[in-house]
């Protein structure tokens, strides 16, 4: 049985350069999604959120390469950020941010079948998040977006350079929230290696 890696089919979604911001359209995707606030290394809700998370995704790959038989990589992990004062995401104030985690569900698997596994995953291990996980299909369209490789808290400057500096030169604007994309396990990977997509819904300045 192929094992599929959406990675790999979805390369330009997941490889930008490094350096250097490229303009993409994103198709839209459906995801697990689990809400919150505060800061990410010390909130137990995104530890919660996290755990809800993968619990349901590799669920969901199991029945899928039962049921399907259809085998895959489960997706990386991936974020949206806002604050009510967007510049606290350069300054790093992370007890202002609000976020979003969530980890792609393949287009091959339905509603129903990926709902079935947030309900086994509930059965299996009473984690509180899975109450708040929900199913949501995610439309972003045209984005901006660069392969940060470093530290999480050395975005800043990416970030500012993004907003203060290609958009307006590019005659775009903000739109939806900021995402991320996660392609590192901070607990194998040294911090000065790790990759993270960093993605800007856009459109064009009125």
């Amino acid at each position: 049985m192929k094992k599929i890696d959406l990675k790999k089919a979805l390369k330009p979604l997941y490889n930008p350069p490094a350096g250097q911001f490229e303009k993409v359209d994103v198709p839209p995707f459906t995801y697990f999604m689990v809400d919150g606030t505060g800061d990410p290394n010390t909130a137990a809700s995104y530890r919660e959120a996290l755990e809800a998370l993968y619990t349901a995704s590799y669920t969901l790959k199991f029945m899928a390469k039962k049921e399907l038989g259809r085998d895959y990589v489960v997706p990386p992990l991936e974020g949206l950020w806002w604050a009510d004062d967007m510049s606290s995401f350069v300054t790093r104030r992370k007890d202002q941010w609000s976020w979003t985690m969530m980890i792609m569900i393949p287009d091959f698997v339905d509603a129903a079948m990926a709902g079935r596994a947030m309900k086994a995953a509930a059965e299996k291990k009473a984690l509180t998040a899975l109450a708040r996980m929900r199913i949501e299909r995610l439309e972003e369209g045209l984005a901006v977006q660069i392969m940060h490789i470093g530290p999480y808290d050395e975005e800043g400057p990416t970030l500012k350079r993004l907003h203060e500096e290609f958009l307006p030169a590019n005659g775009l604007v903000e739109r939806g929230h900021h995402h991320e994309i996660y392609l590192g396990d901070p607990r194998k990977t040294a911090a000065a290696k790790l990759k993270t997509v960093l993605r800007q819904p856009v459109s064009a300045k009125r």
